[in-house]
C-alpha cells in the first residue's frame, strides 16, 4: 500500500503528466454528463420500458454497454463511438484494393490528416443509416406518451437524428482530443470507460440472481468470480505472450571504443493486432440492426442480434480471426524490421539478410498469429457460453469477450504510458520487476 501511495505521488510529481491525466479526465467526465442528456422530445421519465427491453436483448445490450448506457437513456450520444470504428474499418480495407488510398497512405502527415477527413465524412454516411433506425426501434419499444412531439412526425425526425449526429461528431472529437494532449487512446479510453459505467449494474443483477432468485445460490457467485479470474489471467497473458528472434549484431571499433557483438531480440507479439480485431468485428455485427425496420430482412437481422446464436457466434470469430491477421499485415512490416536489421549491421543467426529475412520474420507472424488469432476469438466468444451456462445475460457480457479485451488491453497501454514517464524522470515503474510492456 505504501508502495501505491509512493508511485501516485511520484505520477502527480510530474508536471506534463499530471496535465494530461487531469485534461483526459475531464473530456472523460464531459462524455459522462453527455450520456444522461436526452434527446430533444423525448420525456426522460418514460425511457424505464427502454432499459428493460435493451437489458434483455444481447446485441442492443452490448451496444448499450460500448455507449455507457447513453443508448437506453436515449441519449444524445445514443450511437457512441461505433459508426466512427465502422467508418476506419471501411477507411482501411479501401487502403488495400483502392489505389487513391493506397498513395494517401504512403503521404506520410499529410495523408492522414485527408484519410481522417475522409473517415469523418464517412462517419456521417453511417450516422445517417443509423440514426432513423435507432429512431425505429425507440418507437417500437416506447409508447407514444413518452414523446413530447408525434414520433412520425418530421420535424422530430429531422431534430433527432441531426442530435444523434452531432453528438457522435462530438464523442470523435473528445476522443482525437484525448490521444492528441492527454494520455492513452482517446477513442479506446471512451469505449472503456463506457464498459466500466455498466460494471457495477451487471455486478448487481448477478448478485441478485444468485440471492434474491435462490439460482445457484453464493457458491455459484464464488465459481463465476474465480473462472473470471481465470479469464482475466489468460487474456492478459494472450495481450503479453512475444516469441522472441534473436538478432546478432557485428562488432565495430570506433576509436577507442567496441560497439555491437552482442546478442538482442525482437519480440514478436502473439497478438500484434491487440484489440482492435475484436473492435472492428463488433462493429460489423451491429450493422443488422440496420436491417431491422426492412420486413425483407427481418429474419436475418433476428439471426444475428441473437448473441448466444450459433450463426452470430460463428460469423464473430471468424470475422476476428481474420481481422487478426488483417490487422497483424498492416502493423507489423517485415520488410521494415530487415532494412533495420541490415542498416544496423544486425542480422538473424543463421537466416541471410534481405529477402532470406523478410520471408523468415513473415513466416513466424503467420505462424505465431494463428493460435493467437483463435485464442482471442473463443475469449470473444465466451460471453455466449457464460450465458448458456446461467449467467445473467448483463454480467455475461463482462465474462471474457470484447468486454475484458477492451478493458485489458486499454489500461495496460495507459499504464505503459505512465509507467514511460515515470522512467523517463528517474523514477520507479509500477511494477517491482520488469516493466509493463502493453499491446505494442
Amino acid at each position: 500500500m505504501k508502495k501505491l501511495i509512493e508511485t501516485i505521488k511520484n505520477i502527480f510529481k510530474i508536471e506534463e503528466l499530471r496535465k494530461r491525466i487531469l485534461y483526459t479526465l475531464g473530456l472523460l467526465l464531459i462524455y459522462r454528463l453527455g450520456c444522461f442528456v436526452v434527446i430533444p422530445g423525448l420525456n426522460p421519465e418514460a425511457l424505464g420500458q427502454l432499459e428493460q427491453q435493451v437489458s434483455g436483448n444481447g446485441l442492443l445490450g452490448l451496444l448499450n454497454i460500448f455507449s455507457g448506457g447513453a443508448f437506453s437513456n436515449a441519449s444524445i450520444f445514443a450511437l457512441g463511438i461505433m459508426p466512427y470504428i465502422s467508418a476506419s474499418i471501411v477507411i482501411q480495407l479501401l487502403g488495400i484494393v483502392v489505389p487513391y488510398f493506397q498513395k494517401l497512405q504512403k503521404e506520410g502527415e499529410s495523408g492522414r490528416r485527408k484519410i481522417n477527413q475522409w473517415t469523418r465524412y464517412l462517419t456521417i454516411g453511417v450516422l445517417l443509416l443509423q440514426g432513423p433506425a435507432y429512431l425505429a426501434n425507440l418507437r417500437m419499444q416506447l409508447p407514444d406518451a413518452a414523446y413530447v412531439l408525434s414520433p412520425s412526425s418530421f420535424l422530430f425526425t429531422v431534430t433527432a437524428v441531426t442530435v444523434l449526429i452531432a453528438g457522435t461528431m462530438f464523442v470523435m472529437w473528445l476522443g482525437e482530443k484525448i490521444t492528441d494532449k492527454g494520455i492513452g487512446n482517446g477513442v479506446s479510453l471512451i469505449i472503456m470507460v463506457g464498459i466500466v459505467a455498466r460494471l457495477p449494474h451487471a455486478l448487481i443483477a448477478e448478485v441478485n440472481s444468485r440471492f434474491t432468485d435462490q439460482v445457484g445460490g453464493p457458491m455459484m457467485l464464488v465459481v463465476e468470480l474465480v473462472m473470471l479470474f481465470v479469464v482475466f489471467a489468460a487474456t492478459i497473458g494472450l495481450v503479453q505472450a512475444v516469441r522472441k528472434i534473436p538478432v546478432q549484431y557485428a562488432k565495430r571499433i570506433v576509436g577507442n571504443k567496441q560497439y555491437g557483438g552482442v546478442r538482442q531480440y525482437i519480440p514478436l507479439k502473439i497478438n500484434a493486432a491487440g484489440v482492435m480485431p475484436i473492435i472492428f468485428a463488433q462493429a460489423l455485427m451491429f450493422i443488422p440492426i440496420v436491417f431491422n425496420k426492412f420486413e425483407a430482412t427481418q429474419g436475418l437481422a433476428a439471426t444475428f442480434s441473437n448473441t448466444n446464436g450459433f450463426w452470430y457466434n460463428l460469423v464473430f470469430g471468424i470475422l476476428v480471426i481474420a481481422f487478426t491477421y488483417f490487422y497483424t499485415a498492416i502493423t507489423v512490416n517485415p520488410n521494415m524490421m530487415a532494412d533495420d536489421m541490415k542498416r544496423n549491421g544486425g542480422f538473424i543467426p543463421g537466416i541471410k539478410p534481405g529477402k532470406k529475412t523478410v520471408d523468415y520474420l513473415d513466416t513466424i507472424m503467420t505462424r505465431i498469429t494463428l493460435p493467437g488469432s483463435i485464442f482471442l476469438a473463443i475469449v470473444a466468444i465466451l460471453p455466449a457460453f457464460a450465458s448458456i451456462l446461467g449467467v445473467n445475460q448483463q454480467f455475461a457480457l463482462f465474462y471474457g469477450g470484447t468486454s475484458l479485451l477492451i478493458l485489458v488491453g486499454v489500461i495496460l497501454d495507459t499504464l505503459k504510458q505512465i509507467e514511460s514517464y515515470l522512467l523517463l524522470r528517474h523514477y520507479d515503474g509500477l511494477m517491482k520487476t520488469g516493466r509493463i510492456t502493453g499491446r505494442s
